[in-house]
């Protein structure tokens, strides 16, 4: 990979000059110093993506230099290199987050095929912190409502215990965000989060799903040392739900098994006893969006920032009037309402600032023109998939989230509205 900037640490000025040379043939750019000290002070001074480092140096050793890069918190990957190397040495330095270990004298092919996989590695690292910082944005439970900090305790408490989580609350309140959460902070957050969507699926699909058929593994035995989610759980047959009990319990004496998180609503009354007894160790209600009407305001705004940044644009500013129409609103949709809402003020609102007259009717602003609406696209097909993804999302806020009944509503077919949403992402 060619441009990344790499720091050689050796006292040797032949093995300076060789790395020099050949890593600066293969793209690289690069700084070499002579000592520990210097290093220290060039990675002070500028960012490194790799750091060749000698253990055998005159003052401060490799070993004492790597130890200082740990605990300066330095964003880069150490490749230790020894013409005295040892396994005891590279142990050592492998605890203390070196990446490899080369020793001398230095086969400049290997030296370079280590250093390709440190930065490999490197940027995984990195793209998986994006991502994981990325979700941590999208389940946080913003607000300082009463209702929003007990929330926030609830999970930190279900995500050190391990035990199944029963989420109850109405459709678009954030119950998979809250599931989700509770997996990416607990025990279970470098296993797989699988999802059951039990009421978007047939009888048939939701049973494949569960327990596989022939040649597919069930998505149980898949999330298997992480989380299953069973999402609206409620709507599966009475038959399904003692199967799926049956299963649990078999899953939960083996070595792995998976963690159980359902969701279901405000009551789980359709929660069938024998399941519930399976599912309802710990139980988070996740409270209504007009149950905390005073978050409404920072999480508007937390989610205007973050679908400006996914769609590359410069974030609106909301009104105070605006504001405080949002924050009188009922939210029949919740959480995902506001959301869309949202999403729509930032694709068609005028200028940088969102006022009440940009709002929806029943928000108290007016309808914008229909020729209007698509000024900001370059292309109508652009246009024509921005608007699909707003109408597909807001019919299914007032269907609850029954795919079935937003498929009737749009004339189209489950099948044909399913495949739809994953295109649409």
């Amino acid at each position: 990979m060619a441009g990344e900037r790499i720091l050689v640490v050796d006292d040797e000025p032949g093995v300076r000059t060789a790395l020099e040379g050949i890593l600066s043939d293969e793209g690289y750019r690069v700084t070499a110093v002579e000592s520990a000290e210097a290093g220290l002070e060039a990675v002070g001074a500028s960012a490194f993506d790799a750091i060749l480092l000698d253990v055998w140096l005159p003052g401060m050793d490799g070993i004492e230099a790597l130890k200082e890069l740990g605990e300066r918190r330095v964003d880069a990957e150490v490749v230790m290199i020894s013409g005295h190397g040892n396994i005891e040495t590279a142990v050592r330095a492998t605890k203390l987050g070196a990446f490899d270990f080369v020793e001398k004298p230095l086969s400049l092919e290997k030296t370079l095929l280590v250093l390709r996989n440190a930065l490999r590695q490197r940027l995984l690292e990195r793209r998986n912190r994006r991502l994981l910082e990325q979700l941590s944005r999208q389940t946080e439970i913003t607000g300082n409502s009463v209702a929003a900090r007990r929330l926030r305790q609830a999970i930190e408490i279900a995500a050190d215990a391990d035990a199944p989580v029963l989420v109850c609350g109405e459709p678009g309140s954030g119950r998979e965000d809250v599931a989700r959460r509770i997996h990416s902070s607990g025990p279970r957050a470098g296993g797989p989060f699988v999802e059951v969507p039990c009421g978007a699926l047939s009888p048939e699909a939701v049973e494949i799903a569960l327990f596989g058929g022939e040649d597919v593994p069930g998505r149980i035995r898949l999330a298997a040392a992480g989380s299953l989610y069973l999402e609206d759980v409620e709507r599966l047959s009475p038959e399904l739900q003692e199967r799926l009990a049956s299963r649990l319990g078999a899953e939960a004496r083996e070595q792995a098994p998976p963690r159980p998180l359902a969701s279901c609503g405000p009551d789980a009354s359709g929660v069938g006893e024998t399941l519930r007894r399976r599912l309802d160790v710990i139980r988070i209600v996740v409270p209504a969006l007009r149950e905390r009407r005073e978050d409404v305001p920072l999480m508007a705004e937390r989610f205007i920032m973050d679908l400006a940044r996914e769609y590359g644009r410069d974030a609106k500013r909301l009104a105070p009037a605006c504001l405080l129409a949002l924050k009188s609103h009922e939210w029949p949709g919740n959480v995902a309402e506001l959301r869309n809402l949202m999403e729509r003020l930032l694709l068609y609102t005028e200028g940088e600032v969102v006022d009440v007259s940009d709002l929806p009717q029943q928000l108290g602003g007016a309808r914008p023109p229909v020729e209007d609406l698509y000024r900001d696209f370059d292309t109508l097909a652009h246009g024509l998939v921005a608007f699909e993804r707003y109408y597909i999302r807001r019919v299914l806020t007032e269907e609850n989230s029954d795919v079935g009944a937003a498929a009737r509503r749009l004339g189209l077919k489950r099948a044909a509205l399913k495949e739809r949403l994953v295109e649409l992402g």
